[in-house]
């Protein structure tokens, strides 16, 4: 695997133009994202970016927008902030298969080994791997690692789907949730309708689907979404005084949050740990489902 090794985190500033030019144009995939007979394939590139320093200020913003308190060290979802601009990067690269806005980020995993000091400095790789079928189409990774003085710290798993052209094999599967009734809540949110603008302040995750109402309709939604990624630091800072040193914690996008919303979070012991989710406080339709582990 070929490495890049960057001198900082990329600024989704300056990538968002390019996603947004491909999305509109639908221009063909460069060659050397597909195998000999038009198969997609993904670059096999891998992007570091070393000595990382926490923003104590940017922390603080964070913390504020996801509704964690204030403190010295990282949320478990914080490390993605520095980690997505790098996948950004390579979901934009020239030999990358799929046009990155048609692209839907299903599930997300992460392991934290402990907590991470803001003092620290983080070593950050990004990769894409795991191509493979899906029912709905065809679904990747995007794996990303931290590591602090040479010591593993952190590692997160994305999966994307890329919609259309779904194969057989194990993977095709239809793993639509059966009907059942939502869990007993925990609490209600409101959902603002500025969360998306917030969140893309402190992330710099500006996808128009997220910002405004009239730019998330030229891509077929009815309102602006939540980041899916903010909605699952929401319910880790629910959970916060249940957080363990070193954990586990596991995702699956269902339904969009369109905004505004009002719904329902929902906790339950669960293995050893705790399951969640969060359900549409009217409907009880599924925003979200997860699960809380040791690690």
């Amino acid at each position: 695997m070929a490495t890049q090794e960057l001198e900082s985190p990329p600024s989704l500033a300056g990538i968002y133009p390019r996603a947004l030019t491909g999305a509109v144009t639908e221009l063909p995939r460069k060659l050397p994202g597909l195998r000999r007979g038009g198969e997609p394939e993904l670059p096999d590139l891998e992007l570091v970016v070393r000595d990382v320093e926490i923003d104590r200020e940017h922390l603080a913003e964070y913390d504020h927008v996801c509704g964690f308190r204030v403190r010295d060290e990282l949320p478990p979802t914080y490390p993605h902030m520095i980690a997505f601009p790098l996948a950004m990067k390579i979901m934009t690269d020239g030999s990358f298969p799929f046009p990155v806005m048609g692209l839907v980020h299903i599930e997300n995993r992460i392991e934290q080994k402990r907590w991470i000091s803001a003092g620290e400095q983080l070593d950050f790789t990004v990769r894409a791997e795991n191509l493979r079928n899906h029912h709905s189409g065809r679904q990747f990774h995007l794996v990303a690692d931290a590591t602090s003085g040479g010591e593993p710290v952190w590692h997160s798993v994305s999966t994307y789907l890329k919609r259309g052209g779904g194969g057989g094999g194990s993977d095709s599967k239809d793993k639509k949730d059966k009907k059942s009734e939502p869990p007993k809540p925990s609490a209600f949110w409101k959902v603002p309708d500025d969360i998306g603008r917030r969140y893309a302040g402190v992330s710099g995750d500006i996808n128009p689907i997220h910002m405004h109402s009239l730019s998330a309709r030229l891509f077929g939604f009815p309102s602006a979404i939540a980041h899916g990624m903010w909605l699952k630091a929401r319910c880790l800072a629910a959970l916060e005084g249940l957080l363990p040193d070193a954990l586990n914690v596991e995702v699956a996008f269902k339904a969009p949050l369109l905004l505004p919303s009002k719904v329902a979070f929902a906790d339950w012991p669960a293995d050893g740990g705790r399951d969640f989710a969060v359900h549409d406080a009217r409907k009880g339709k599924p925003h979200l489902t997860g699960s809380l582990r040791s690690a």
